[in-house]
């Protein structure tokens, strides 16, 4: 019996890490094609260098009216940091734009090791967002 389940943005974690490493190391466009929900998702996709970020889940989960929600809280964002276009902050974030590239991979490491506590429930554990 088929069963959809939706992704949530704790799914996020490693596309974003993958595209923020591999963008402008190969001649290709990068996606972000899970776990985007929010408008700060999709930014931090734009950031960490994709071309494009999928919002299946939450349109699914919310109705197509959510596209212009995403799009006005994008562009108040953006108007308060600044920004111009979404070309302009593509790949700001990204590891090709750190000086040191092997501390951005040991910080993301440290920050995904900080997220984890133990799971009151008793369920193995539970990550904070």
């Amino acid at each position: 019996m088929p069963r959809l389940s939706l992704s949530t943005s704790y799914e996020m974690r490693l596309p974003l890490r993958w595209v923020a490493i591999l963008y402008g190391r190969i001649p290709v466009d990068l996606a972000i094609t899970s776990g985007v929900h929010t408008y700060s998702d999709v930014l931090k996709g734009m950031m960490a260098g994709a071309k494009v970020t999928m919002i299946a889940s939450e349109l699914l989960k919310n109705g197509v009216g959510r596209i212009g929600e995403l799009l006005n809280e994008i562009v108040a964002w953006m108007t308060e940091n600044e920004y111009d276009s979404i070309r302009q902050m593509q790949g700001s974030m990204s590891q090709q734009h750190v000086n040191e590239p092997a501390a951005f991979e040991r910080a993301n490491y440290m920050k995904v090791l900080q997220s984890w506590r133990p799971d009151p429930a008793g369920q193995g554990f539970r990550v904070l967002e």
